[in-house]
């Protein structure tokens, strides 16, 4: 027997005057439960955004910031005791002996600074390398300037490896760093958009990752051709650059592909929070990992946007040297990023192929 309508089908399922759908049925038609979810996600990664940024920018603190000090035995090792028990810890500090030996060092970024003692008068000289990152080197010039005032004494500051005349503040290889991760993640959004998030096949995953290849390059090679032909901001060291972009590019975009082929359009937000949301704060461009809060500095170097920053400062300010792990670090995410993507799909597609089987057995 049929119920009489209540008052809330009048409202969810009569027509309104102009001989649509009922305001409720239409608004729960637009706004699906899916699409819900999603609104929420994104909310998610603007307040995380917002958290992760200030989080890491809001009180810059230098912390361990590896120095040397040179001078006698005694007197470096003195001194250098005296840096390393000062409240909260902003340097590290070796002594050493050899002041061509500390230059070397500083020349090829480790340590970031170098203290040479005057025994013979009260002005000390600090060796510095504003090719490393500008922010770290003005925290260490407060910090030893502060402490030779302490002693009654001076110090001149000697920029052993200047920033070239184009890259103010040291921020140009940063900048490369984020295009080159965001140019690769959107490439991959993009395809997962205009052909579904989650490849069909083994075959099409591969031609998706197939497709970032020649992107990577050429995006790689634009973008060294205008910081070094065009503006003149990193200049010397066209092709390494060339190629350092096209790995990182191409990194990017695997790892997007792969969030997508373990998630669907899910994992192009799980993308952004690890590629831009925590790694653009993290990867020591405004300032270095030595000035960030510790969550920030642990994971800086462990993250392709740390990688790219510091292997970019390495190749044009300290001859390439150090660059090893950051390759590696890069590296590891390319060619993770394509297992998982292969392997993912392919699991995917015997799990269904399982599902269909037995279906079509019961049926």
């Amino acid at each position: 027997m049929p119920t009489a309508p209540t008052a809330e089908d009048a409202l969810t399922k009569a027509p309104d005057k102009r001989g649509g759908p009922g305001f409720f049925a239409e608004l729960a038609d637009s706004v699906r439960p899916r699409t819900v979810v999603l609104v929420v996600g994104v909310l998610l990664l603007q307040l995380g955004f917002i958290l992760s940024y200030v989080g890491a920018f809001h009180a810059p603190t230098p912390s361990n910031v590896p120095i040397a000090v040179v001078g006698p035995a005694q007197v470096a090792g003195q001194l250098a005791a005296q840096l390393n028990a000062a409240p909260s810890h902003p340097l590290e500090v070796t002594a050493l002996t050899d002041e061509q030996d500390a230059q070397r060092r500083v020349r090829n970024g480790d340590p970031s600074a170098a203290l040479i003692v005057n025994v013979s008068g009260t002005q000390d000289r600090l060796l510095v390398a504003s090719g490393g990152g500008a922010s770290v080197v003005t925290a260490v010039e407060q910090v030893i300037t502060q402490a030779e005032s302490g002693r009654q004494r001076t110090v001149s500051v000697d920029d052993v490896v200047p920033l070239q005349p184009g890259d103010a503040r040291g921020l140009t290889g940063f900048y490369l760093a984020i295009g080159w991760i965001v140019g690769g993640l959107y490439l991959a959004a993009l395809l997962g958009i205009a052909a579904g998030a989650r490849p069909s096949s083994v075959r099409r995953a591969a031609y998706r990752l197939m497709a970032a290849v020649p992107y990577s390059i050429l995006s790689g090679l634009g973008d060294a051709l205008i910081v070094d032909q065009l503006l003149g901001a990193l200049t010397g060291h066209f092709l390494a650059l060339w190629w350092l972009g096209a790995l990182v590019v191409f990194g990017a975009a695997a790892v997007t592909i792969a969030f997508q082929v373990l998630l669907g359009i899910v994992g192009i937000g799980l993308a952004l929070l690890l590629l831009v949301v925590l790694g653009n704060p993290s990867a020591g461009g405004a300032y270095q990992p030595a000035l960030l809060p510790p969550f920030w500095r642990s994971i800086s170097g462990a993250l392709p946007n740390g990688a790219a920053t510091d292997a970019t400062r390495r190749i044009v300010y300290f001859g390439a040297g150090g660059i090893t792990t950051q390759l590696i670090v890069l590296a590891a995410y390319a060619v993770g990023a394509v297992l998982v993507s292969l392997g993912g799909t392919a699991l995917m597609r015997r799990r269904a192929a399982a599902v269909d089987a037995v279906t079509g057995t019961r049926a």
